[in-house]
């Protein structure tokens, strides 16, 4: 297994996108600053275009995410190697979607998003192991979102 560095990232577009633009190097919790590089995004990108629009480029993104997580994991040697966090920056994108704009729900958003993708309750660990390749180093992070997005679902009824 390689150990990833700033001069690999640059070697490749598909390297650059799995760790998240060098995001997945920070040497502690990468994971959590994956999820966290969402945030400025969002915060950007959001407010300035068409709802349908944001959706469609989650989408394109998690499809960009499954070429660049194959290559690089095939590179490091290691098919969900901690350093690629595209995945989680690209889940929580989603989860920010359907988050009520206020920073606290962004916060609770965000614990819910990290507990789950750290936990992997059933079925996460399930599609985490059965899918393979760039596939399975999106999938899992998809369904912490939606793990994630019901119990905002549910905290938002309850608060209502």
């Amino acid at each position: 297994m390689r150990t990833p560095d700033a001069r690999f990232v640059l070697s490749h577009p598909a390297h650059f996108i799995a760790l998240s633009g060098g995001i997945g190097l920070v040497p502690f919790a990468p994971g959590t600053f994956g999820t966290l590089l969402a945030l400025p995004i969002y915060w950007l990108v959001a407010p300035r275009i068409d709802p349908a629009l944001y959706l469609g480029g989650v989408v394109l993104l998690f499809a960009l995410g499954v070429w660049a997580c194959s290559v690089t994991g095939r590179n490091l040697g290691a098919p969900d190697h901690g350093s690629m966090v595209w995945d989680e920056t690209v889940a929580f994108l989603l989860v920010l979607f359907f988050t009520p704009v206020y920073s606290y729900w962004q916060a609770f958003a965000f614990l819910l998003f990290r507990l789950f993708d750290i936990a992997k309750p059933p079925p996460i660990r399930y599609y985490e192991r059965t899918f393979k390749g760039g596939l399975g180093v999106m999938i899992d992070d998809l369904a912490a979102a939606f793990y994630t997005l019901l119990v905002l679902a549910f905290a938002r009824a309850v608060l209502n």
